[in-house]
This record gives C-alpha cells, structure tokens and sequence, in this order.
C-alpha cells in the first residue's frame, strides 16, 4: 500500500473487517490501515481479488458464507447494492462488528436493518468519488464529501473515519437518498457519457484523434473554472452567450453526423438556459434561442 495518514488522526486501535473486495472496498480498506486501523479479515464470495487485497493487508481472507466479525470495531459492506438487504440478513445470523457501514449510494441505512436487530450500529457511507480502479493511496481520500446516514454510534465513526482522512461528511437522509445518488451519477457517469459523445462527434467529423486528449482537458479546465462558485455561474460557450445562429448551425451539423444524438443536444441546450435563468433574467437572445429549441424541428 501507498502513502500514509498526513492528517494527524489516526485510527490507530480500530479493527475492522470488509466484506467485498472491488475497487471501493479496496480503496477504502487500504485507507482503513493506512490510517492506522487494524484489518482482521477480508471476505468475499471468491478468494481471486480478495485474496490479493487480503495479503496486502496482511488479514486473512475467508468466504461471505462464514464471515464473523464480532472482534472488530467496524464491518465494511461493499458488495453491489441490489445485495445488500439479502446480504445483511444472512450476516446478521452471526456475530458480527460494532458498527457496519456500507457504501451503497441510493440506499439508505435501514437496508441494513436485519444487523440492526442483531444490535449492530448501521450506516451508509458513500464516497463521492469514481473509482475506474482501486485508489491504494489514501492521499487521494483528502477532500472527498462522504454521504452518510444511520444510527447516532454508526454517524460518529463514519465522521471518525472521514475525519482521519481528511476528507467531509455531508448527512444525507433516508428520503433524500435516491435524488442524491442520481445527482451523482450526472456528475460522473453522465459526464463521462457527454466525452465518449465528444469523441464519437470528433470522429464522425474525421478529426485526430489527438483531439480527445483536448477535450479530456477542456473538460477538466471547465471543472476547475467552477470550483468555489456557484456551476451555473461558470457556464461558458455559445448558449451562455444567447449565440442562437451559432448553436442552431451546429445543431444541424450534429443532426447530420451523429442524428441519434440530436434530442440530447437540444435539451441540453435548454437546461443550460434553465440553469442559467435560476440565478438571472435570461438575455433577450437567450430568450429567442430558448423558444427556438422549441420548435418540432428541435424537439
């Protein structure tokens, strides 16, 4: 494992056990002991990454089916969240840690509910951060939002362990939980989704592929730039300026090169405008272009 604890926390004493061992549960357990807090074990339904990620943390691993974690402080849940309820019921037919927390987005901490009545402490406790693969190094934990919820023992540790990382928490309640996680997903999967389109558009228009790498950094810049302000403020390009012959062209232009991709374009487009009328009064261009979106032609 790499890096270490900078923050002057520690998590020196804890002991815990993780159930799963993708890229979230890995990231997460060599933070744990980066930070300080002692692996007891690793589980898993096969031993092929979880075994690795049980030797770098030097634990042993064990299977799902006989996880007991009763010698530990805190049970990670990271398994995919259409298995977490099924799986919390049959962990809780064993003793198992203090705290559980799991890393489900969308679900709220009840979905534990069956370690609950066991007398675990449950909570959600989600990273708002993409893992594409594991991050071993707990430098990368610094400055990332956790959403948590839960039981008031199951909160405190999560906070602890936030905290240990430097990294915030931010309470995200039961009924809040699905439009967070969406939310969520706009920011990364959906982004990811608009630069796969940028370069299927660059390619349909027999461009380098050189220029991928400059959208990567035109996507990157554009981030920075609304870092500390509102987004809606940091909005640039031609819509934000109420260009409506220039986006109206290359509307057309998309609608020959890539047609599947036009409906997205122009409600794109208009949620652009949306956004930008949430903080001020839209400009009298703005306001045609809106209405020219509108039209049959442009959906």
């Amino acid at each position: 494992m790499t890096g270490g604890n900078t923050s002057g926390k520690t998590l020196a004493g804890l002991r815990f056990a993780v159930l799963g061992a993708g890229r979230v549960g890995s990231s997460l357990a060599a933070w744990l002991a980066a930070a300080g807090a002692q692996p007891v074990r690793v589980a898993s339904r096969s031993n092929g990454a979880a075994a690795a990620l049980a030797a770098a943390l030097g634990a042993p691993w064990v299977p799902a089916a006989e996880l007991s974690s009763a010698d530990a402080d805190l049970l990670l849940l990271a398994v995919p969240e259409g298995s977490l309820a099924e799986v919390a019921a049959r962990l809780a037919l064993r003793p198992q840690a203090a705290v559980a927390l799991h890393n489900a987005g969308a679900l709220p901490a009840s979905v534990l509910a069956p370690l609950g009545a066991a007398g675990v402490a449950i909570g959600g406790f989600h990273p708002l951060m993409a893992f594409p693969t594991p991050r071993t190094d707990p430098q990368e934990a610094a400055g990332i939002v956790f959403g948590i919820d839960g039981d008031a023992r199951a909160t405190a540790l999560a906070r602890r362990l936030a905290a240990a990382w430097e990294a915030e928490v931010v309470e995200v309640p039961e009924e809040s939980r699905l439009l967070y996680h969406y939310a969520a997903t706009l920011v990364a999967g959906s982004a990811t989704t608009l630069l796969a389109l940028a370069e299927e558009i660059a390619h349909a228009a027999g461009l380098s592929t050189k220029v991928a790498g400059g959208y990567r950094r035109l996507a990157a810049s554009a981030l920075e730039a609304a870092s500390g302000v509102a987004a809606a403020d940091a909005i640039t390009g031609p819509v934000a300026r109420g260009d409506s012959a220039l986006v109206l062209a290359e509307l057309a232009a998309l609608d020959r090169a890539v047609p599947e991709a036009g409906v997205l374009a122009a409600a794109l487009a208009n949620e652009t405008l949306r956004q930008i009328a949430l903080r001020r009064a839209l400009l009298p261009s703005q306001e045609v272009l809106r209405g020219q979106l509108r039209t049959p032609n442009r959906g």
